[in-house]
Parts: C-alpha cells; structure tokens; sequence
C-alpha cells in the first residue's frame, strides 16, 4: 500500500490582517453585565425569574419585573369567577422544580393555583437579590435604541400615577395569551342598567343568588360558570353562538387509559377531591407521588394523535363524545342539535365540563342559539325582535388573542403593534420576532397552550432563552433577532402542516383568532414533546448578530487572552472525566 505524501507549501503564511484588532485581555466565558425588564409576573414570569438565578453568572445580571396588578398570579390572580378550576390535573399545572402534594382536587380551584404562585415567588424572591419585582406598574410602551443596543421601556405607576422609563439590553414579555380580555362586540352595551359582569374580572362582592342571569359565551369559563350559578338564580338564560365540544370528566378517561393504573391506587371522592389520607400518602411517599405525577403528565402528553384529522382515533373519540353529550343532554333533539358538533374533536379547545350539560336541561335554564341583535336598558334583543329582561350579564366572551402587544413595541421596523394588525402574527419558535432584538415572549404565536399544562412549557421556554442571553454575554454580542427568512419558513412549515390537524376545522375558535376558517395562529404544529425537542437546541443560523463596537469587528474576539473561566473560577478543571460520553449543545 502506497502512502500519499501531502506536498507542503514553501511560502510563508500570511497574517489575515494587520493592525487594529488587539486581544481582549479576559478569559474565555467571562459575561458581560446585562439588565433584563420583564413584563408580567405570572406563571411565565416567575419561572424565569428563577432561570435567570440559576444559570446566568452570579453579579452579572439583575432584571426588574413589572406586573399590573397589586400580586402575582396573572391569570390565576384575576379570575375568581364561579367555578374556576383549571382544566388540567393540578399535579400536572405546577413547576417542576416546585412539586405540591397538598392539591386538594384532581382539577385545582383557581384560589388554590393563586396560593401556589405566592408561594413559588416568596420562596423564589428569598434566594436573590439581582431581581426585584414592582407591582401594580404596568409597561405602557418600548422602543429599541439600536446605537447603544437597549430597549427603552415607559411604565406607569398605577399606584403614585408616575410614568419613568426604564433601560435594558433584554425586553421579555410574559404577559400571556389569556389575559387580556375585553367585553363582546355587541351595540348598546353601555345601555343596560342592570349589573354587567365579564368572567375575567369578576368583583368579589358580586352574588347572583335569587336573580335571572344571562352568561354570554361557552368557552371555558362559561361552561364553568353555568353549573355554578345554576343552584342559586332565579332563572337562567345561556346565550351560545356554536356548538362546542364537552369531554367527560377527566377521572374517567384516565383511567381507561395508560394512566389507569396508578389511578387506580389514588382515593378520590366522587367529586373528584383527594382524601386527606391520600394526601398524607403522597406527601409521605414521594415514589408514589413522583409515580402518579409522572402517569398522569405521560397521559396528557399522548394526546396529540386524537387532534390529526380523519385518522382513526379521531373518528373514535368523535363517536364515543357524541354518545356522551347526548346522554349528558338527555337525548333531548334541541339541545344536542345546538350543542354537540359536526367539526372534528379539538377544532376548538377542548374543555371537561363537570355538570355543564346537566345545567342545560335544568327547567330554570334557557338556551339561545338566535344571533343578540343588542344590549337594551332591561336586557337583551334577538335578531328576530323578541326582548329578553335580564337582572344580570354575565359576559364569558374571552380575550383578546391577537397577540398584538398590549403596548407600542417599536423595533427596527417599526410597531409590532401595527405590523400584526395588517398581516398574521408570526414568530420564530413562538418566542422570538425578526426586527425585534432582545426581545423573547412566552406563549407567543404558535405556542403550545392548547397541547397541555403550561407550567412546564413556560419552563422549556425559559431556559432557551437563557441560553440566548449567556451567548449574548459571553461572545462579544450585543444583539440577536431571528432572520426573516428563518421566521418565514418557520411560518410555512406551520401552514403545510396545519391542515392534518382539528384544529384548521371549520369551527370558530380562538386557535385562528377568533375566525372560523382562517389559518391557525395560537398552536405549535406537533405534539408538547415535538416542542420541547424543539426547543432543545439553539439555530445560530437562524439568527442575525450585531457585535460589540469599539474594536475592529472580530466574531472570535470573545476568546480572550488564551484562559477559560473554568479554569479561574475555582471550579472542577477536570469535569470532563466525569462523564465522558455527555455532549454538550
């Protein structure tokens, strides 16, 4: 066998430049101090405020959180209407890093999830002092300062009435999706003299007992409201605008399905609350608990295959929710015409309503199909003329799921504001929008929150961005915003698939914002697992870099004087024979 010799060359290398670039006289890894403004101090906020802790460089970094209200929640700190639950199983809608065996139902009261957020930031705030939180100041408008690569952010103090600006290299929005709520678009609002309510915003001291109460909506929150109101009103008038699928309770699919075993060893009573001895149990026993959280996350998890179109288990699940509501309704050909779909199972979010059906065939209930003509001063006008007297509205009429920012953010090509009111919204990742540096959101367009608990999702989401923000401090950037092409492929990819899916079905759903047939802006297009996978690995490719200034424009300037931080910092310098055959990404 002949060995090839390389023929080397005799001309000496040339240097590739000469002059001005000079060595950065820091070890490699060393970060650059930032500040971070986040938006909101809800679920998202919380978790990331904690990711920040975690995995940025002590001393590096600080971030201020602004949150509107006067305590954290978001969500769970606004909505106390009757019957608000979560839909999904409160050993699931926690964080992972913050397991609560204390739940006292399978579906969490929302008093419950708020106590639950206190307590995760009290715990949270106690271990650091880079992060503070201000409340009741609400972020009323943003706008990147790209010579000195900052966002510059107006708030408003809800409580002295001051409005201050605030600077920082990162903006992260985690204000959310459902969130923003608005009364119906129906005329003559204003009109009735009677009490007008909107779920979302329900006063504490409101009480409908003894009166005749309108709900206008089912969505979640009416489907909720209905049953709990039921045995205290006069009378009841539900005012629907399609149809919408009920599932059965939960406790009776999971334990027909991979589920089914460890709910099996779970003591629940028949309204779906955990006894005190097995809430001692999972609190003594964490095998157990960690045993029956992790089935019960593996159920909600599977659930995707259910949501692609014409497949099998479609059809299937299709058949047996219809037998269901039909029996719910009591075969009653009225009712099951107005209430049960012909769209496919998923087309709109899919809600357990625990008594909802039941309520509909209630003598004291009256259900409106016809189309509200307008808000008189003693109620409400259908279309076809008929005036109904009302003492009460309650309005379960959603929010606002646009994903328009709540305030003016204005980037490099102008305000987000108005570039998603003229075109669909699109993202990169659901996080990330092209023009817009520095700049993550949680639950942004094509997220996953119709794919399950959105405490571990805010996670995943979390710690990408944090990887994001060490590559900005550690390798002589100062900004990052995903490339149109990136964000216009991600888009195409997101449309091809959609049509497999329910939820591009002809139905009107908040998925599409709010449209029957439009494209699907609100969901990630796979299963929670494909997004978490998803998210694993960060694309520089994808994304356009603007670099210090002041030095001669180097991408490899961040290698520093030839040392690593790990070698300085008084850590393992031998790590690497720990665990050999780890790869790091």
């Amino acid at each position: 066998m002949t060995r090839t010799q390389l023929k080397q060359s005799s001309e000496p290398s040339q240097p590739l430049s000469t002059s001005t670039y000079n060595i950065t006289e820091k070890p490699l890894g060393t970060p650059q101090n930032v500040r971070i403004i986040l938006v909101g101090a809800g679920a998202s906020g919380i978790n990331m405020l904690r990711a920040l802790r975690l995995h940025l460089t002590p001393g590096s970094w600080t971030a201020t959180a602004y949150e509107k209200n006067p305590r954290v929640g978001g969500t769970w700190y606004e909505n106390r209407y009757p019957g608000c639950h979560c839909d999904i199983p409160a050993h699931n809608y926690q964080f992972a890093w913050r397991p609560n065996p204390g739940w006292s139902e399978f579906f969490a009261p929302a008093p419950e999830i708020e106590e639950y957020l206190e307590k995760a930031w009290s715990e949270e705030e106690s271990q650091t002092e880079a992060a503070v939180l201000r409340t009741e100041c609400q972020v009323v408008g943003a706008i990147w300062e790209e010579q000195n690569a900052l966002w510059n952010v107006t708030v408003h103090d809800l409580k002295t009435g001051e409005i201050f600006t605030d600077r920082a290299q990162f903006l992260l929005d985690a204000t959310g999706i459902l969130n923003n709520w608005h009364w119906p678009d129906i005329p003559g609002r204003t009109d009735f003299k009677g009490e007008m309510v909107h779920s979302a915003n329900w006063p504490n001291d409101f009480s409908s007992a003894g009166k005749t109460v309108a709900v206008i909506g089912n969505g979640s929150s009416g489907i909720q409201i209905v049953p709990a109101i039921l045995p205290e009103v006069k009378s009841l008038v539900h005012f629907i605008r399609s149809p919408t699928w009920v599932a059965p309770p939960s406790l009776q699919t999971m334990a027909m399905g991979k589920a089914g075993k460890i709910m099996s060893e779970v003591e629940l009573t028949a309204e779906g609350n955990f006894t005190p001895a097995q809430i001692e149990k999972f609190k003594s026993d964490p095998v157990l608990y960690r045993t029956f959280v992790k089935g019960v996350e593996d159920e909600v998890n599977g659930r995707f295959p259910i949501m692609l179109k014409d497949s099998p288990l479609q059809r299937f699940v299709f058949e047996k929710m219809s037998e269901y509501m039909t029996h719910e309704l009591g075969g009653d050909e009225r009712l099951c015409g107005a209430l049960i779909p012909k769209f496919p199972v998923g087309c709109r979010r899919l809600t357990p309503g625990t008594g909802y059906l039941k309520a509909l065939t209630a003598p004291k209930t009256r259900l409106i199909t016809e189309g509200i003509a307008r808000i008189i001063p003693e109620g409400v006008e259908l279309v076809s003329g008929e005036k109904v007297t009302l003492d009460t509205i309650v309005c379960a009429t959603g929010f606002d799921v646009s994903f328009r920012p709540r305030f003016p953010l204005v980037g490099r090509e102008g305000n987000l504001q108005d570039i998603w009111a003229k075109q669909l919204p699109r993202a990169y990742m659901s996080c990330a929008v092209s023009g817009f540096p520095n700049y993550f959101m949680f639950l942004g367009p094509n997220a996953p929150i119709g794919h399950g608990s959105v405490f571990t999702i805010t996670e995943h989401i979390a710690k990408y961005i944090v990887r994001v923000i060490k590559k900005i401090q550690t390798e002589g950037i100062t900004a990052v915003a995903p490339s149109p092409e990136a964000v216009a492929e991600f888009a195409e990819h997101i449309d091809t698939f959609m049509p497999r899916t329910a939820w591009q079905g002809s139905c009107r759903s908040w998925f599409k914002g709010g449209s029957k047939d439009g494209p699907v802006t609100a969901l990630h297009p796979g299963s929670r697992i494909h997004f978490f996978h998803m998210l694993e690995t960060f694309r520089g490719e994808d994304w356009l870099y603007t670099y210090k200034k002041g030095v001669k424009a180097n991408r490899f300037v961040y290698l520093g004087n030839g040392f690593s931080s790990k070698e300085l910092d008084g850590s393992d310098t031998t790590w690497y024979l720990d665990e050999p055959d780890k790869l790091y990404l």
